[in-house]
């Protein structure tokens, strides 16, 4: 049993847009990166229970990198996304609208191979530019 994390963000735009900017190839290789020393080249999203995603995930330098894939589980537009990695962890990722802004909380399941505060700031960093970007669009 995997142990579940968490991370959150409030972000000032309506949900659709944020749904077009979370989920479309063309913004997630803007914003899907932690730190300025990695950056996602390019994105593939199938977004449709049983759909596959894939997103290629590299240190600017080119040194390291790998894809970041899974299969989603539950997709409600405008609302809510589940889907299984292949290594069998979960992740969902809820929107909600209040007012003029959108809530996003995504919970995954954590992996063994770093801290759960490492994976956790890491994740919310990714979060936390993708707020960024869609309030400066």
């Amino acid at each position: 049993m995997f142990q579940k994390i968490t991370v959150q963000t409030k972000i000032n735009a309506p949900v659709t847009k944020v749904w077009e900017y979370y989920t479309n190839p063309k913004h997630i290789v803007n914003w899907n990166n932690a730190s300025i020393d990695w950056h996602t080249p390019s994105a593939k999203n199938d977004l449709r229970v049983g759909g596959k995603f894939s997103y290629r995930m590299e240190s600017v330098d080119g040194k390291n990198g790998f894809d970041f894939e899974g299969v989603y589980t539950d997709v409600i537009d405008n609302s809510s996304i589940k889907y299984s990695m292949e290594d069998g962890r979960n992740v969902s990722a809820l929107l909600t609208q209040s007012g003029e802004q959108t809530n996003i909380e995504v919970t995954f399941d954590a992996e063994t191979e770093n801290s759960i505060e490492l994976q956790r700031q890491g994740w919310q960093a990714i979060l936390d530019n993708f707020k960024s970007y869609v309030e400066n669009k």
